[in-house]
Order: C-alpha cells, then structure tokens, then sequence
C-alpha cells in the first residue's frame, strides 16, 4: 500500500542526566531538542551563564562528563505495519554533538562520532506499536578527542586541545575569541520517517540560465523499500516534466527546460528572483515523498588565469567581474542551537546593510543551517563555505578518513544548489601552516590533511557538484599542489597569486603597513576591539573595571592581546588611563586600521579582486575582531566597512610620486563630474584648491595625481587634505591624531521625531571633529545608528538616524560618552 513520506520531529518528553564523570549535578532534568546540555542546565538553574565572568573556567567540568539523553515516542499502530510493501520506519538525526551510542528500545543502533553529519537508522523491526524508548548516550568529547589523539598520534596546531583529532567543531574547545564550551546534545532536529515503496534518498539540483531561459537538472538518488516502477515530476517556473524509474532502478535524472527566467545577482548588482523546482515521487500516482529546492539562475566562476602581475583570483558572475566585499563568519553563538532564522537574518542583514556582498563561512566552525542559506540567497550575499579544518594538522587515517568524506558527501550535496554558493575550499590556513609554521619537522613524515584539500573534496565535489567552484585552501595560489611529497607550485599566501591572509600587522606591525602590500585577493585581515559598552558591562562584573581586570582578561582570549592592542593604539593615539576612553581609543583603533586597509586594497582594483575582512560577528561577549559583538550591537568598525564598500568612494592614496585620488564606481551607471582638491586648515580655511572634470566608468577605478602645491603642508598638524566628487569625500592627514592640533569640537544637536517612531539627530561641528560616532547603546540598550566615523569642518552637519530609544534628548545625544570623537583622545582637547 502506498503512503506519503511521514516526517515527524521528536521534540517532546526529553530528559537528561550525567552518566559518568566529575559531574556536578545528580539528578535527571528536562532537556529541549534541538540543544545541548549546557543550555538545559541553564534552564534549571544549576549552572550560570557561561558567558557571565570567569564561569568558564567554573564549567570546564561538563566537557569531561558522560551524559545521556532519553525520551518516549508513541508508534501509530498504522505506522507500524510491516507486510514488504508498507511502512518503513527511520530515526533521523540532522546533528549530533558529538560521540554517542544511539539506542531504541533497548537495542543498541549506532555508535556515532561526527557533529557534521546526517545519520539515518532503520528502526522497522526495533519500534513497536505503543511507547518506545529512545537514548542517545553521549562520551565526553575532550576525553574522547584526548585519546583519539594518542590513537592516532599527536599532531601540530594552535591550542593544547586536540580539536583536529575529533569532527566536532574546532571552536567549541575555545579560540582567540571564543569561549571553551566542549558540550554535548541533539544540537540539530531529530524526527522519525515513516515511509512506504521508496523515497527520496537525495535530491540534486542544478539551475543553470540558457539564454533568455533556464535549465533544471535534478537528479535523484531513491531508498526502496520494494521493487515498483516509479515516476518522478519536476516543476518549476511553470514548467513540467515527468520521468518513469524502472522497478530495478535507484537513481533517475530529469532535465527541465525553461523559457523565461530571470538572472540571479549579488547584492549590489540587481535582484535576487528565486525559484521553487518540486521534485515529487509517485507509484501509480499515488504521492511517496517531496522535495522543494529553491534555486537562482546565475553563472559563476572565479578567473585565475595567470596575468603578467601573476594570478588573479576574481570573481565573474554572469559574465561581469564581482569586486568581493566580504566578511569572515564563525558561529553565531557558542551554542549554535540557539541561532534561529530570526537572529540569522538580523545579522546578514547587518552585513547588507554594510555594503558586503560575500560571507566565508570560516573552517573552525559548522557548515552552515539551511536557515543561513535562504536568507544568504534572499539577500545576495555569496557564501563561501570551508569545510571544517583549520589551523592544524589532521590525520588521514581511520576513523577520521571515513567520517571526513561522509561528512563532506552530506554537506556538498545538501548546500550544492543554492544561488548564494561561491565557491567550497579545502581548510583555513592549513596548507600555508604546513610551509611556514614549523609543521614538517613536528609530524616527522605523518600525514597532516593533504589528502583531503587535494585528492577527496575534488573528487567528492566532481561528483556530486561539478558546477561549484573549489580551492584547496585559505589562503591559497592556483596552480598549488601535492607530490605525494611536497606542496608544489607558488607558496600558499603569496600575494601575487590568488588569496592571502595578512596577519603580521596586527601581530607585529603597525596598519599603516598594509599599503606595503599589492595583494590579488585578501581572505583575512583584521584588528582587534572591544565590544559595545552595554556588553562589556552586561558580562564583565569587575570593580574596578579596567582593560587587565580579571573578567577582561577572561573576555580577551588572543596572545598578548592587550599589549597588542595599545602596541597598535601608541603610533595614532595616546593610550588612555581610564576605561571608558581606552574602551572608545581601541574601537576607534579597530576602524581605523580596517578602514585604512579596505581603502587601500579598493584603490588597487582591478588587479585587487577583493577583500574579506576577519570578522563580522562574535558567539560571545569579548575583545574581538568582529564588527557585531556577541550581544548583537555594531561596533564603529561596522561603519568602517560600510563606508569603505560603498558603491561610490573616493580615497587618498600614497603613489610612487606623491599622492592620488582614487575614485572607485561599483555602479552600473558611469560617474562624471568634478573632482575638487582642497588643503585645508584645521580652521575649516581652504589654503590651496584645484578642480578637474572626472569620468569614472561603471564598475571601476579611477586614479588622479594631486598636484604638488596641494600635498604640500604649510603646517602638518593643522591641515588635512580633500578629495571629493558628487558628495564623496576622501581625507588625507598630514600627521597622526596624537601629534595633531585638534581641538574640543563643539557641537550642538537638533532631534527631530520621525513617524516611524526612530530619531533623526542633527549635529553641528563648531570645530574640526574627526571619526565622529554615537555609541547609541549608552542611550538605550537596544538602540542603533545608520551612520559613524564621520569628519566635519568647522559649521558642517551630518544627520544621523536613531532607532530603539523612545525618546532622544539633544543633551544626551551630545554627552561625551555617547557623541564620541578623535578629538577626545587628543591631550589638547
């Protein structure tokens, strides 16, 4: 008898309790699922927040603790026929974290021991009519991870935890921004399908445009539980076609063809149509199972085809170059469980709305929820998305050989026909650490992951999604490669070829240096700051609070982080002695030295193909380089990115003789008009002007040699230099802040209630005021504001609108912990 495919999600009755280990609590408790243990301890009161203080250090105990999960399901009787040709009955669970024994009714089904894959059990003779147990017993993953490491032999990497030698998210066991959580649970849904005949075992979709139209490809993979013909229909855009699948086949394919569809664009450059191919499964006409993929229509590819600067690494879609204006993406939270849609689709569109149009979903982490993914293709936001390894050296034998390409099987089918996928690549930063960082001669001849980024995912992802683009690593050159032996071709972050990540500024140079580079593409960049004011707070209970108290250095996990950070701060400003300048001088230290990076590799186009800047978001409160903290709140770096990709900017940048406007046009409309030089004093007086007509072709750059007369300071410390064209200024600085004639600003403010309920703010400069920003939150823990870092003349005003506060006051606008400037931190002022 034919039935359709029933899913059904098993959410209720969860309870869970250690079963072994140093734990801390005794008795059973209520569990959610989707979760993980920490949270349902939370739930109960028995532990704190971990994100709270030093509770980190207090938790560590949960990681080494066995717990196990258990609840009851009732079977319908009519779901648990069992003639050949009635109900199947599978377990399923989309995740979980991470080694368990999976066991139903007492029958002990799978030992499993991958957080990234999908596992399927046949259940049909094991579940009965009426209540059936199911416990999911979970192993400590640090005492797990500890002895698979000695099984299968010590390997190099950044931390003492051997996170490489278990697939469980490598961030989970902490990292210089993260948290060390090592928990454990049912971290994605589990459901019970019960099925008649066949099903849809995996469904493969590819849209690909074709002139004014469009194809669909599908190709299906079946689980049978009889040997019946089949038919298999395709929809989609108002098409139609229908396959017969002969009794002895497990597979079918269908081409559908489509007259009229629109092109699918990355935001920035047209719309995002979107398309629903439903794939249904019949006998007899009777339905079996569905499935509805949606789908864009675009071409992609990335051009590295070496030039005479060497090779490029450019993004081409639909056959126009892409400049990348990206952002690197961990996990949303510690506990990802908690990410719903909601918060996945505030943040990405925190990410839009900074002019980005590409999120790598960076290797330490999880491959990303189907949640990420529909908004991703709603938005335009491309995603590139590692697949799981990072910073260290992996073994290639078993049981981690087995479960890597299962793992990467799942996923490349799972994510392989979204709009938004730009490209896979291999691992963060392991091919480079396997030259540079002292590898060779720790492994001692073991394997490190070669096999992996050259030999498996090309082939997994030739077989399963030949059409997505694939690098073997970040940062990596093309034409790289493996011996047997030995990498082979250009080293791995080489600027000349492909992408790079440049660390040494924040790690030993100052970020003025990044114009010492050229580089073709830059995957990773970034600097240092601490999170909104109203997080530290919220977190951090010190008194005093001061940027070495314990919970600050609880809340900074990078090396030497702190000395980094006013190592970074001294060159441009002084380091302040009390918190709440220190907390605005490294905020406005972080924008800086990303902005002055993003104009910089901007000025280079086309030979700079892009940037992506480290990182865009936090998965708990601390010192960081992201741009949205771990509460949510935008830190001014966010600003920085927005005003450095927007789609009309004009820069000052050194040249080999002097200095250049550059004007960079990211529009499909050309760019004409005038371009206005101007030095100016710090008294808001013109000494020296010249302008010039300027057209800038759309999609862009445009470099203009400043005349001499006019890079030429009477006075360094009070006079800046301006570009500007159509409203887009561009700033130069004779010298640094610190050695500068700013004085206090002066400022006065107009508030004018809009009907929406936001505040458009009104400010005045009475004097020159540098990087000007409202730290909104100080207002009202929710607020936010659409604009910083804005520089005005004397008796120029900007609006800034802000929303989340029921009423704004001019005063509070304009307290000096709210409307913060340069000018602040400089020791006239």
């Amino acid at each position: 008898m034919a039935r359709p495919l029933i899913r059904r999600p098993l959410t209720d009755g969860w309870r869970v309790h250690a079963a072994s280990g140093p734990a801390q609590v005794s008795n059973a408790i209520s569990a959610v699922v989707p979760g993980v243990v920490h949270l349902d301890l939370m739930r109960a009161g028995l532990i704190p927040d971990p994100y709270l203080d030093d509770n980190e250090s207090a938790l560590a105990w949960i990681g080494l603790v066995d717990w196990t999960y258990e609840t009851t399901f009732a079977l319908d009787p009519d779901d648990g026929e069992h003639e050949q040709d009635a109900a199947r009955q599978t377990l399923v669970f989309d995740g979980l974290d991470t080694v368990a024994t999976v066991i139903v009714n007492g029958h002990a089904l799978a030992e499993v021991a991958n957080q990234h894959r999908t596992y399927r059990l046949d259940v049909t003779d094991i579940v009965t009519a009426g209540q059936n147990r199911l416990t999911v017993a979970f192993r400590s993953p640090v005492r797990y991870a500890n002895a698979q490491s000695v099984a299968l032999g010590a390997r190099p990497g950044p931390y003492p935890s051997p996170f490489d030698a278990i697939r469980k998210s490598a961030c989970s066991f902490g990292w210089d921004w993260g948290i060390a959580t090592a928990t454990s649970g049912i971290w994605r849904e589990v459901r019970l399908e019960s099925w008649s005949i066949a099903r849809l075992d995996e469904v493969r979709v590819v849209a690909s445009p074709d002139g004014e139209g469009g194809i669909v490809r599908v190709h299906v993979g079946l689980e049978r539980a009889a040997d019946t013909d089949l038919e298999l229909t395709v929809r989609a855009a108002g098409a139609e076609q229908t396959a017969c699948i002969a009794a002895s086949a497990s597979s079918a394919d269908v081409e559908l063809l489509i007259s009229d569809v629109e092109r699918w664009w990355p935001a920035g450059h047209g719309a995002q149509p979107l398309y629903d191919v439903d794939v249904i499964l019949t006998a007899e006409g009777a339905p079996l199972d569905t499935a509805t993929c949606r789908v864009g229509f675009r071409d992609l590819r990335w051009d590295t085809e070496a030039d005479a600067a060497g090779t490029p690494f450019t993004l081409i879609v639909n056959d126009r170059p892409i400049y990348v204006k990206g952002v690197n993406w961990i996990p949303d939270d510690a506990f990802p469980s908690r990410v719903d849609r909601t918060r996945y689709r505030a943040r990405l569109e925190q990410a839009k709305n900074a002019n980005l149009n590409l999120i790598r979903v960076w290797g330490g982490g999880i491959y990303e929820s189907e949640e990420f993914y529909d908004l991703a293709d709603e938005l335009g936001l491309l995603v590139w998305q590692d697949f799981l390894f990072a910073c260290a050296a992996y073994a290639e034998e078993e049981p981690l050989r087995g479960e890597i390409e299962a793992e990467a099987r799942d996923n490349v089918s799972r994510l392989a026909h979204r709009a938004s996928l730009a490209l896979f690549t291999g691992n963060n930063e392991n091919t480079w650490g396997y030259e540079d960082w002292g590898w060779k001669a720790l492994l001692d001849g073991k394997t490190w992951g070669a096999h992996y980024y050259y030999e498996l995912f090309p082939q997994v992802i030739g077989e399963i999604a030949p059409h997505v683009p694939y690098a073997p690593g970040s940062p990596f050159s093309p034409g790289g490669g493996w011996d047997g032996h030995l990498q082979t071709g250009p080293h791995p972050n080489d600027e000349q070829h492909g992408t790079m990540h440049l660390w040494e500024q924040w790690n030993r140079l100052d970020w003025p240096t990044y114009r010492d580079h050229r580089p073709r593409f830059v995957a990773e960049f970034g600097w240092q700051g601490p999170p909104a004011w109203t997080t530290v707070t919220r977190a951090i209970s010190d008194d005093p609070l001061t940027p070495d108290s314990p919970g600050m250095i609880v809340h900074q996990k990078a090396i030497d982080g702190n000395t980094k950070l006013a190592a970074g701060l001294v060159a441009h400003y002084r380091v302040p002695d009390d918190i709440e300048s220190w907390h605005w001088a490294m905020q406005l230290n972080q924008a800086n030295a990303v902005g002055c990076a993003l104009d910089w590799f901007r000025s280079l186009a086309p030979h700079n193909s892009g940037a992506i800047v480290w990182q865009l978001n936090d998965c708990w409160p601390v010192t960081s380089w992201a741009a949205i903290d771990g509460d949510g709140r935008e830190k001014p770096l966010l600003f920085a990115i927005k005003n450095a990709f927007a789609p009309r900017v004009v820069t000052i940048q050194p040249a080999a003789d002097g200095l250049d406007a550059v004007l960079s046009n990211d529009t499909d409309d050309e760019w004409g008009g005038d371009l206005v030089l101007r030095r100016v004093g710090f008294d808001g007086l013109v000494r020296t002007a010249h302008t010039s007509p300027v057209t800038v072709a759309p999609r862009s750059t445009m470099r203009v040699q400043i005349p001499a007369d006019i890079v030429a300071a009477e006075n360094a410390a009070s006079e800046l230099l301006l570009a500007e064209a159509s409203g887009n200024r561009g700033l130069w600085w004779f010298a640094e802040p610190r050695d500068s004639a700013l004085a206090a600003p002066g400022l006065t403010a107009e508030v004018a209630r809009r009907d929406d309920g936001s505040h458009d703010v009104t400010i005045a400069a009475g004097a020159l005021t540098r990087d000007l920003t409202l730290l909104v939150d100080r207002l009202a823990p929710d607020a936010t504001v659409d604009r910083g870092l804005v520089t005005l003349l004397p008796g120029e005003q900007a609006v800034f609108r802000i929303t989340g506060v029921a009423e704004v006051d001019a005063a509070a606008v304009l307290h000096p912990l709210v409307a913060r400037s340069g000018n602040q931190l400089v020791g006239s002022v």
